[in-house]
């Protein structure tokens, strides 16, 4: 087994050589400035991998090369950006980095509703409470068809969290919840990018989905 560390970069608070005094001796991480859906320079990717080496690592895992909606989708233009996620691909692999993590999930990826969770031994960590994602979606968001895809006890849980909330308390969970969307920096960030997003995936079925897979793959 091989202790691996996320690494968000250069703009990473926690720097290279934090990461080797926790222990680790890989790095999990992606071209961070590249969420535009344009292919992944290789001397980009080597410049990258270099820094990391230079600092005494190996860069093990990339995570994650950004899946456009269009992907995910289908349709027209479908087969387009997967030309280049494909050739990204190629070009991580040919830089030595041969597991590469993706995900294919619809508007939210794996998201949060807490960044800073307090923990006994007063560290801190991300948190998802399926209470304050509820309380968001259908009652601060108030997506319609919301209240049908949480579990009754928790929704009633959701209604009074909600009501109990300030505005900048709804406003801190509204932006921790969009900040766990993937592939889109710059692109959603706020509620009406979130709704335009939402809005896409209007329609579109489990089957439509795994079709959607299914041609990616």
């Amino acid at each position: 087994m091989k202790e691996t560390w996320r690494w968000f970069g250069p703009n990473d608070p926690v720097t290279l050589d934090h990461v080797k005094q926790a222990g680790a001796s890989g790095i999990v991480t992606a071209l961070h400035h590249r969420q535009d859906g344009s292919v992944w320079p290789a001397e980009e990717i080597a410049e990258r991998r270099a820094v990391i080496e230079g600092a005494g690592l190996a860069w093990s895992v990339v995570e994650s090369i950004p899946l456009p909606d269009a992907v995910k989708i289908g349709g027209a233009g479908a087969a387009e950006v997967t030309a280049v996620f494909a050739q990204s691909l190629r070009n991580v692999a040919a830089a030595g980095v041969r597991t590469i993590c993706y995900n294919f999930m619809p508007v939210v990826d794996w998201t949060r509703t807490n960044l800073m969770w307090r923990l006994p031994t007063t560290g801190y960590a991300l948190r998802f409470d399926a209470v304050d994602m509820a309380a968001y979606d259908a009652f601060i968001l108030k997506r319609k068809g919301a209240e049908a895809d949480h579990r009754p006890e928790v929704l009633a849980r959701a209604r009074d969290r909600a009501a109990a909330m300030s505005e900048s308390e709804r406003a801190g969970l509204e932006k921790t919840i969009i900040a766990g969307l993937p592939g889109v920096a710059g692109a959603v960030n706020d509620r009406a990018g979130f709704e335009r997003r939402l809005a896409a995936y209007a329609g579109i079925t489990a089957d439509d989905f795994r079709a959607s897979y299914k041609a990616f793959l």
